[in-house]
């Protein structure tokens, strides 16, 4: 099922981390992404196979570099389907009364 790929995706601080990273700045390549974390290349490189197994990165060849995109279509999706529900009018109205409440013991 594609939902628990990208949890299982979502679960890793380090890929989430490399997502920040992309969405901070679309098309980097694998040597710009490693730069950035304290792991090897073959380690970056497992963690980017398990994005683009989640179509939440998308590689694209330009010339000799393998550029990689943030693709937000599976959060989004996942947005919809688990977290939007919960955030209906009675839901939300729970949220406010359970801060004014908390609020109040300050």
């Amino acid at each position: 099922m594609d939902d628990d790929r990208v949890f299982k995706a979502l679960a890793d601080p380090t890929r989430r981390f490399l997502l920040d990273l992309l969405f901070a700045r679309d098309g980097r390549t694998l040597t710009e992404l490693e730069s950035e974390l304290a792991m090897t290349r073959f380690g970056v490189m497992k963690h980017l196979k398990v994005l683009e197994e989640a179509n939440l990165v998308v590689p694209r060849r330009q010339g000799r570099e393998k550029l990689h995109f943030l693709n937000a279509v599976p959060i989004r999706q996942i947005h919809d389907r688990w977290i939007d529900k919960y955030t209906s009018d009675n839901a939300s109205a729970l949220l406010d009364l359970k801060r004014g409440l908390e609020s109040d013991d300050t």
